[in-house]
């Protein structure tokens, strides 16, 4: 029996007029108070399990995306290519997110997480044993072709927490879980920041050199492999039993009543979803570009600290990180989305004002506090992001909807990453105006923040599914519709 004979069976002579009570399920809208069938749920151990293998292959792989921006003076040496050329080791991150993104997520609305998670292991993998292959000064193709490997994995991991915390927890754990998906995500930037000037230090002698960085990939694909492994004989679908009453439902919804194509348009339908994925691409892309110029910002007034560039970095990521925990905490007691999204998105703007204005008075401790400023509320954002939007866009894919802001994100990433090293690199403005830059736009996506209507639909569909009514497809549901 399909989702929708079961409520109507159950919803004689309640109204199906309303708009205003009514969600999406397939084509077809179904009222908000219709009531359902009590349905058999429980929790599995097994979901830390899911979240934590998933944030150690998401911590590898984004761990990959700043190890060539971080010592950016010493791959300029060895391969003998400019500054710009190295940006885009990072920057291929973002670039190849773009066009990739809604492929897979229309993967992982077909196939589920398992495949998904297979696709991103064995690309991780790939892309990491091509590195090790291009440890030679003439081979910086090879290497940006295990990087690209590498780009195309990170489309296939981005998406996942929201779904990953759908598919396995409870409804008053998703925000927590979907903060512990993105943790992993930030501690491999916060490896990628501290461990690279560690293992490849700025020496002159190439075979040297060479034999410092064959050693950093080495590790790193030996990891990727394991992590791979893990993967295949670990990572499961989804429970045989479902966490919430709503997920059970969406479960017998078929295959065919779901549309991708009318999932997409419904979104970019949605007003407040539109305000929030420009405005989370601005903080976003901010955070993108930052990351990958630290290096040049610290060294221009701290020649030869390299090491504490990372360090700085890896400041920046671990207060997120802290950020980004309290900050899932926070929404599954209080779910004041609006309220903590704005005032994370103010503080972060007021963290870039005050790192822009500290970071060339000559001291390095300075710049460490505030970078742990900035780096608490800009990188704690991330999963206030991905929350408010399955908020906002309820009941549709979480997949689809993280997919459009990280391609926000990735676009204004590419933007700002180019545009501040111009500024940078024009005697004129110099780190100071590149950060004023960066300042303006967190200005306007503050501002934007603001107007965005906090209509939570999840939240009312949760209450009435705890009242033994009909709450469609919840955040704590699925939106796989598929069988396993």
């Amino acid at each position: 029996m399909t989702e929708k004979q079961a409520l109507e069976e159950t919803s004689e002579g309640l109204s199906r007029t309303d708009p205003e009570n009514q969600i999406q399920i397939g084509d077809d809208p179904v009222p908000l108070n219709e009531k359902v069938p009590a349905q058999t749920t429980r929790l599995y151990r097994r979901r830390w399990l899911i979240v934590l293998l998933f944030s150690s292959y998401s911590l590898c792989n984004s761990y990959q995306w700043i190890q060539y921006g971080i010592i950016n003076n010493i791959f300029m040496k060895f391969y003998g290519v400019d500054a710009f050329t190295i940006d885009w080791m990072s920057m291929i991150y973002m670039l190849t997110y773009i066009p990739f993104i809604f492929p897979v997520t229309w993967l992982l609305d077909k196939k589920g997480l398992r495949v998904v998670a297979l696709v991103a292991t064995a690309l991780n993998c790939a892309g990491t044993w091509i590195k090790v292959l291009s440890v030679k000064p003439n081979l910086f193709a090879v290497t940006f072709l295990g990087q690209f490997c590498s780009s195309c994995s990170q489309v296939f991991i981005l998406g996942m927490p929201s779904r990953i915390a759908s598919v396995w927890f409870g409804a008053e754990e998703v925000s927590t879980a979907c903060s512990i998906g993105v943790f992993g995500n930030q501690l491999g930037i916060a490896i990628g920041f501290l461990v690279p000037p560690i293992l490849v230090p700025n020496v002159d002698d190439m075979d040297e050199l060479a034999h410092h960085i064959s050693i950093m990939f080495y590790i790193t694909a030996g990891v990727a492999t394991l992590l791979f492994i893990l993967v295949v004989f670990v990572f499961q679908e989804r429970p045989e039993i479902p966490p919430t009453p709503a997920q059970a439902t969406a479960r017998s919804i078929p295959p065919e009543q779901y549309s991708y194509t009318a999932s997409i348009l419904r979104l970019l339908r949605n007003k407040a979803f539109i305000l929030l994925i420009i405005s989370y691409g601005l903080n976003v892309g901010c955070f993108y570009a930052v990351s990958t110029l630290l290096n040049r910002m610290i060294i221009e007034h701290h020649p030869g600290e390299e090491v504490n560039a990372g360090r700085i970095g890896l400041t920046i990521v671990i207060a997120g990180m802290v950020g980004s925990l309290i900050c899932g905490i926070w929404l599954d007691r209080t779910k004041t989305y609006k309220q903590t999204t704005l005032a994370v998105y103010f503080m972060s703007l007021v963290g870039m004002i005050v790192y822009a204005a500290t970071l060339n008075l000559g001291h390095l401790w300075v710049v460490f506090i505030t970078a742990a400023a900035l780096g608490f509320f800009m990188t704690g954002y991330l999963p206030l992001g991905f929350e408010y939007a399955v908020e906002l866009t309820y009941p549709e894919s979480e997949g689809t909807s993280s997919g459009l802001l990280n391609c926000s994100a990735q676009v204004f990433g590419i933007i700002f990453t180019i545009c501040q090293g111009k500024i940078m690199e024009d005697a004129r403005f110099g780190t100071l105006g590149g950060n004023i830059f960066l300042c303006v736009f967190l200005l306007i996506g503050t501002i934007i923040t603001g107007f965005i209507k906090s209509d939570l639909r999840r939240q009312i569909a949760n209450k009435k599914a705890a009242e033994g009514q009909l709450s469609g497809r919840d955040y704590g549901t699925t939106t796989t519709l598929t069988a396993d």
